[in-house]
């Protein structure tokens, strides 16, 4: 159970979870709306918070409710030839050469491990996330992040299976392609 210092116990997590909703909404205003939604609602159920968890993941817990709130709204407002249109935007066959094996062998990665757990990865993986069509980040986060299966994204995004298995496709090669150029092969820190 929290104490009576529960706002400021809250309060202080705010930044976090702001870049979390960041990452996922990809809109200042939505994700800002999801953590404040979420700190009035950890507010109004701090009496049945059991402790069982950190603060910081009960939040967390909220606010990926909030998110999937918001990207239903925002889903009911974008009409689906637009989603469509601006997925066909990326086309991932330039990865592949005719016999389907990639054209270029990837790039060695130094030591993936050590690398997520650096501060500066998930903000190389932002900028990354973020030069992905909107709907095509969207698919990954709820998947990635959030959790979701395949039928809970269709059913939020308002798109068919096949879709949401390309559009998750196409992220892993752009975000894969984007993190080798801009971390891994770009002079990332070395573990050591």
């Amino acid at each position: 159970m929290l104490d009576a210092a529960t706002p400021l116990e809250l309060e202080r997590h705010r930044p976090y979870l702001l870049r979390f909703a960041l990452l996922q909404l990809r809109d200042k205003s939505a994700a800002e709306d999801a953590v404040q939604e979420t700190l009035l609602a950890a507010l109004q159920g701090a009496a049945r918070f059991a402790g069982q968890s950190s603060v910081r993941t009960w939040l967390v817990g909220i606010l990926k409710h909030k998110i999937i709130d918001s990207i239903r709204k925002t889903a009911r407002a974008v009409p689906v030839e637009s989603r469509v249109a601006e997925d066909r935007a990326e086309d991932a066959e330039a990865f592949f050469a005719d016999d389907g094996h990639f054209a270029e062998a990837p790039g060695e990665w130094a030591s993936p491990d050590r690398s997520l757990e650096e501060r500066r990865f998930f903000e190389a993986l932002e900028r990354c996330l973020q030069a992905l069509p909107k709907s095509t980040a969207t698919a990954f986060t709820m998947r990635e992040l959030l959790g979701l299966e395949t039928e809970e994204i269709c059913k939020e995004l308002g798109i068919s299976p096949s879709n949401c298995w390309v559009m998750l496709h196409r992220a892993r090669l752009s975000l894969r392609a984007c993190l080798e150029r801009t971390w891994f092969l770009a002079g990332a820190p070395k573990a050591g």
